[in-house]
């Protein structure tokens, strides 16, 4: 019984995370905070609903199996792949957006100071 409340518990959290995420990228103004609340809050999100996967495994395969033909490990094996898979293509595919977004001229909204809008000092330049 207390099993299923972590289970039902990590469900929440992860359901909490992912509709902050829907919340920020309605909320936010630019892109660049956008992509933050897209990426931390749905990788944050999707662990606990994969964990709450993987535990929905545990449970099946414990408390609940009679037999070897009838251990869920493909269920637990698929989900911790994907959670592989979320884990290092979400910031991957937010940084290329960010970087794509500043080399196209996108300015951060209300951006005291842009350290990247500096142009970068050669060698020679800093020898002088």
């Amino acid at each position: 019984m207390w099993f299923d409340y972590l289970i039902y518990i990590f469900l929440a959290i992860g359901v909490f995370f992912n509709l902050l995420a829907g919340i920020g990228l309605l909320r936010f103004p630019d892109v660049y905070t956008r992509l933050h609340a897209g990426t931390k809050c749905t990788t944050f999100g999707s662990i606990f609903i994969i964990g709450s996967v993987i535990l929905i495994g545990l449970k099946e395969w414990i408390f609940e199996s009679t037999s070897y033909t009838e251990i869920p490990d493909v269920l637990m094996i698929h989900a911790a792949i994907a959670l592989v898979a979320i884990l290092l293509t979400n910031p991957t595919g937010a940084h290329a957006l960010a970087r794509a977004a500043h080399r196209s001229g996108v300015k951060p909204v209300g951006a005291v100071v842009d350290d990247l809008d500096k142009k970068p000092v050669s060698k020679k330049e800093v020898k002088k």
